[in-house]
Order: C-alpha cells, then structure tokens, then sequence
C-alpha cells in the first residue's frame, strides 16, 4: 500500500483534500468515485518542497494552457456551472500564481456577463485565435466542455509532436558539440605539444603537418574569431527570418533540402489537417478555419498556399482542388483529403492524415538520424586520424634525421 495526497469534488460543489492509502492511483480514484466525489487530482504523497516542485513558477507555457483546458473540461462534465468551474480551478491552481491570476480575470469576466470567448480574448497574448474560434464554437453550440476536451487532446497530440522534434534532436546536438570539443582540445591543447620538438628537429615538416601546425597555432591566437563568426552567423539568421520576405525565401530553401525538408513537410502536413479537422468537426466554417490554420503554420511558403487555397475556395472550387493545384501537401494527404468530401466525411478523413503524417515525421526523423549519426562519427573519426597522421610522420621523419 502507498500513501495518495488527493483533492476531489465533493455533491455540494467543494473541493476537499487529504492523504488515503492505496495499492494504486486508479483503485484510490474508483473509491473516491465511488463515495460519490469528483477526483481531480491524485498523487503519490512526497515532500515536493525538497524535489523542488513546490516552488512558483512565473510565466505561462503551453503546458499550463493545457492543464487549464483539461481541467475546466473535467470540471464541466461533471455538471459544475462555468464559473463555479473556474472558482474551483483557483484552487487547484494555488500554487501557480500566474495562472490563478488568470483564471482570477477570466472569472471576473465571466460574472460580469462576458462569454468565456471573449473573456479569454481579453486576456491578451495568451490564448490563440485557434483556441478562440473553438470556444466560440463550443459556446454557440451548446457543447462547451466536449470542445475542452477536443482542445485538451489536440494540445496533447501537439505537444507530443513537438517533443517527438525537440527530442530527436538531442543526441545528434550534442554529438556534434563534443565533436568540436575533441578537435578544438587536440588541436589547441594536444598539438602544441610536439610543436617545440619539430621546431628543434631543423627539418621541413611534412605538409600535412605544417597544416595541423598552423591551424593550431591559428586557434591559440584567434579561437575568439570562431565565437564571433558563430554569433554572426546566428545574428544574421535572426535578421533573415525576422523579415516575412526573407523568411519565405528561406522556408523554400528548407522545404528543398534533403531528409530535413521532409521532416518539416510532414510536421507541417500533421499540424495543419488536425488543426482544420478539429475547427470543422466543431462548427467553424472551412474558410474560417483556414484563416486560422494559416496563423499556425510555422513556413511562409505554405502559409502562402493556404492563402491562396482560400481564394480559389472563393470562387467556389473544393478545397481539395485547391491543394491539389498549389501542391501545397503530399500527393496521399491530398487524396484522402478528396475523398473525405467526395464521401461527406472530411473531418474524419483530416484527423486520419493527421495521424498519418504523425508517423510519417517519426519515419523521417529516424532516417534522418540514421543518415546523420554516422556522417558526424565518420567525419570526427577522420580528422582526428588526419591529425594523428600527421604528428605520426613528423615524427618518423625527425626520427630518420636523427639517425
């Protein structure tokens, strides 16, 4: 048995909280279900001041979006009215200052006679009109937490597509930086070592060495010029993307690019048919809900096709027509897409090749890796063996004129 810290709904619409035993988290939940309250939040009890999870956070990240949607959804299913709904997520909250601000605002909002929509327009920078236009929906229809609970499922799926990215990405950075690391240590630290030796051997250094020399000897004196042309390059790669024009240049450039333009098709295919196929599936009009997939997508260039897929909705063609003629996603999304209007069933057939496209990027991450790791390891194994060559016969040949 282990010990839960626990926090629930009592019949009368307050929250209680308190320590039980329990051989797991989901047997603790059926008891309390069972004694006729709403679990809101079940953990194992530890001393979260000593790990550090305690302590207040000072801004808002997707994640805290996440958890507010999630929760105001559960709260809501359970028949709560939306403002006792939020006043019972003040609580929960306590130990986030910020969000129970938030939530504080919005409540206030709300008793005011605001729609929760407008509430959270209100609250600016902080909720996107993605977000938005779904709450409206949800309002408009009478279905306000089955749109929370969509919500908090597309963030999830949104969230595990980012963390899919970030976390690929990890082992090649870092692979990469202990690779300049080891050759920047040999040749500022290991190299100049035998530099007085061959200087006092009076020969003429191969030429390799001679190289492997100077560049060493240009590293001790200039390291600094590495670091500055690094932030340079960065400096100027914030300058390009910062303007939409340029920008756009770029995101063509990335699309082109081998293995990586892939892995960026497919993110952006996944985003923008779960995002449509959510707004759809809740009322949004499709050109509408185009408008906002626009502001989600990341790449200028299809940003730009959407728009212009927008038109061509104007003046009365399908939207899978559109995308077709712009070849603005991959040839099977565009045909699933055809047919799920063909068939009246184009949001369904969005979120499948959402979900497509989400293996799709896992597929093409993999390869991308697969492609990369060995390049990287082949490429440090070689220069450091050039290098050591090259010591190895300057070397030999001042142990020749030795003889």
């Amino acid at each position: 048995m282990s010990l839960f810290t626990y926090k629930v709904i009592n019949n009368l619409g307050e929250t209680e909280e308190g320590l039980r035993e329990a051989s797991d988290e989901q047997s603790l939940i059926l008891t309390l279900q069972s004694e006729g309250y709403i679990p809101v939040k079940v953990a194992l009890a530890k001393s979260e001041a000593f790990l550090g999870f305690g302590r207040k956070r000072s801004k808002l990240s997707a994640k805290d979006i996440a958890l507010f949607t999630s929760e105001l959804a559960t709260l809501l299913e359970s028949g709560l009215p939306i403002d006792k709904s939020l006043l019972v997520l003040m609580d929960l909250t306590e130990d986030h200052e910020q969000l129970t601000k938030l939530i504080a605002k919005i409540l206030e909002k709300v008793k005011g006679g605001v729609s929760l929509a407008d509430a959270l327009e209100q609250q600016t920078g902080v909720f996107s009109k993605f977000y938005l236009n779904m709450i409206r929906a949800g309002e408009a229809g009478g279905g306000l937490d089955e749109v929370l609970t969509r919500l908090s499922e597309y963030m999830e799926r949104s969230q595990e597509l980012k963390d899919t990215v970030s976390t690929a990405l990890i082992y090649p950075a870092i692979l990469l930086v202990m690779s300049l690391a080891s050759l920047f240590v040999m040749l500022t630290f290991v190299v100049p070592q035998f530099t007085e030796m061959f200087e006092s051997a009076g020969k003429a250094l191969p030429v390799s060495t001679q190289i492997v020399v100077g560049l060493a000897e240009w590293l001790q004196s200039y390291w600094w010029a590495l670091l500055a042309g690094f932030m340079f390059v960065s400096s100027y790669m914030k300058y390009q993307l910062a303007d939409p024009i340029r920008k756009r240049v770029w995101d063509g450039r990335f699309l082109k690019l081998p293995l990586a333009g892939d892995i960026i098709l497919n993110k952006e295919t996944a985003n923008i048919t779960r995002t449509l196929g959510t707004l759809l599936g809740n009322g949004v009009s499709i050109l509408a809900a185009l408008v906002i997939v626009r502001e989600t997508v990341d790449n200028l260039v299809m940003a730009e096709g959407i728009a212009e897929a927008e038109e061509q909705l104007k003046q009365g063609r399908h939207l899978s027509d559109a995308l077709l003629e712009k070849r603005l996603l991959p040839k099977m999304a565009m045909q699933m897409i055809k047919m799920g209007e063909e068939t009246g069933r184009l949001e369904e057939m969005l979120l499948r090749v959402a979900a497509i496209y989400d293996k799709q990027l896992r597929v093409a991450i993999q390869r991308f890796l697969a492609f990369l790791e060995p390049v990287l390891i082949i490429s440090l194994g070689l220069m450091i063996a050039g290098i050591i060559v090259s010591i190895l016969l300057a070397i030999l040949s001042v142990n020749d004129l030795a003889f």
